[in-house]
């Protein structure tokens, strides 16, 4: 369902309502989407910082047609999903909130996909032993990143504080930024990326507080790290080629630390941002996810599901 609401003097609010609302272990509600049939494999889609669940809404209805049973989440501070109130945005509250996602699946090991953020999330829950997952696909991340596309990144988060006049004008900022700038935006993805505030301007949809977490790269290398030695389960590592944040260095470091790891370098593409879609990564997840399941399913055959089907088991606020 898709709300839309005018104030006068303000902007309009697109407001598409979650299929689901969770509650996270400290009182945060967590917004979510699904696609396909409950009783499929499950896979949990997260997005990367700035994004929202929508970034993959196409990938999550790919996978629910190919039988899989997709779940797209709001991080906390991020989307539909409350803003902390205590600004608690850290690794172990999203990979607690992860978790608690998880616990939801009726015991079943799950599939992570995760960019970005949601990658480094991911592999965190699975390195650290918080989550055991059947399958694991990190999009552009990895223990070493650079400083300087890291710090490009956050000033474009960090720009117009004070919003937008338009979603073109938060469009135009997606391209200044974009290195890439040929890829068509999608209007959707976009205006759903952003909030009309009660100023009438468009601000991104994000808590501001989300930026200000303290950050210590030199922590998160050895942490990473750590997690990437550990990883035993089937494993992806995809890059956009254009992405200044994740380098071939940083991939080379990656398959070194988890030699039994699979690798896809994306052409005419980089580090996926607000506004836009991460369905340029959506084939080569759907391939090797779906080549994780063939054993999973011919142990299961008599139950696989409809592979059409679209019904949801899970109710809003369970």
């Amino acid at each position: 369902m898709m709300t839309t609401s005018t104030k006068t003097g303000a902007c309009p609010s697109y407001a598409p309502d979650p299929m689901h609302i969770w509650r996270s272990a400290d009182g945060v509600r967590l917004a979510g989407d699904s696609w396909g049939d409950p009783d499929g494999t499950p896979v949990i889609l997260l997005h990367g910082g700035g994004q929202t669940r929508h970034a993959w809404s196409e990938t999550g209805r790919a996978l629910g047609a190919a039988g899989f049973y997709a779940v797209a989440f709001d991080a906390r501070g991020h989307g539909d999903s409350d803003w902390s109130p205590t600004c608690n945005y850290s690794q172990g509250a999203m990979v607690r909130d992860l978790e608690g996602i998880a616990a939801r699946l009726a015991k079943r090991r799950p599939m992570l996909v995760g960019a970005g953020l949601g990658g480094g999330i991911s592999l965190l829950a699975v390195g650290e032993g918080y989550l055991d997952a059947n399958a694991l696909v990190l999009i552009n991340i990895a223990p070493s990143i650079e400083p300087i596309g890291v710090s490009r990144l956050q000033s474009f988060m960090r720009q117009q504080p004070n919003g937008f006049d338009s979603p073109e004008e938060a469009a135009d900022a997606i391209r200044h930024y974009r290195s890439h700038p040929r890829r068509a935006f999608a209007p959707d993805v976009l205006t759903r990326s952003l909030r009309c505030g009660e100023d009438g301007k468009y601000h991104w949809h994000w808590d501001p507080h989300f930026l200000s977490w303290p950050r210590d790269l030199a922590r998160r290398h050895k942490r990473f790290s750590a997690s990437a030695r550990k990883l035993k389960l089937p494993t992806l590592l995809i890059r956009g080629e254009g992405s200044e944040i994740v380098t071939k260095a940083s991939v080379d470091e990656f398959l070194r630390l988890c030699p039994h790891a699979e690798y896809a370098d994306i052409q005419d593409t980089g580090h996926m941002v607000a506004g836009e879609r991460n369905d340029a990564f959506g084939n080569t997840v759907l391939r090797f996810l779906t080549r994780q399941a063939q054993p999973m399913r011919g142990r299961c055959a008599a139950r696989l599901p409809d592979r059409n089907g679209i019904a949801s088991k899970f109710q809003a606020g369970q």
